[in-house]
């Protein structure tokens, strides 16, 4: 199972990264032009088993606002691609539940017993939560089903 997962994502991120080339590349030079260096945005989150690593984005703030080209990547999700990335080190995996910071998860009350069973799983791109909204109990009930029911098939149907 892990074998196959790992290669599923594997082949999604390459296939990804290969797919979005021209909108990377576009959206470099967009963030570039518009409000200059950095392109990327790394932050500190969570992964399995609540190990820390820094997840990659396009760049969308500067001095706390959000630029013109950072609200469009951020209302067509763009702002993620770079995070197939983190999937070809084996930070993320395509599906999952969203890492979090640490921070977050001291805030949502993410820290106890009750959310044991989202931190035995790799974080993901996207997840059940993603699909279905983001209410913190939902996101939690959503990732605690995704855990009881894992499978390449779920992962598949959630891509698609």
């Amino acid at each position: 199972m892990i074998r196959g997962k790992r290669a599923f994502d594997v082949a999604g991120a390459a296939g990804g990264l290969v797919f979005f080339a021209p909108v990377m590349l576009c959206a470099t030079l967009a963030i570039l032009l518009d409000d200059g260096r950095p392109v990327f945005f790394r932050q500190t989150r969570l992964g399995r088993g609540r190990r820390p690593f820094s997840i990659l984005k396009f760049r969308t703030m500067r001095d706390g606002r959000v630029t013109r080209v950072g609200a469009v990547l951020r209302a067509t999700g763009l702002d993620e691609l770079p995070q197939f990335v983190n999937i070809l080190r084996g930070e993320l995996s395509a599906v999952g539940p969203r890492p979090i910071t640490a921070e977050d998860a001291e805030r949502f009350g993410w820290t106890g017993p009750s959310a044991l069973p989202r931190w035995s799983v790799a974080r993901g791109l996207t997840g059940l939560a993603q699909l279905a909204g983001r209410s913190r109990p939902e996101s939690l009930a959503l990732d605690r089903c995704y855990v009881r029911h894992p499978g390449l098939l779920l992962d598949s149907r959630i891509v698609a």
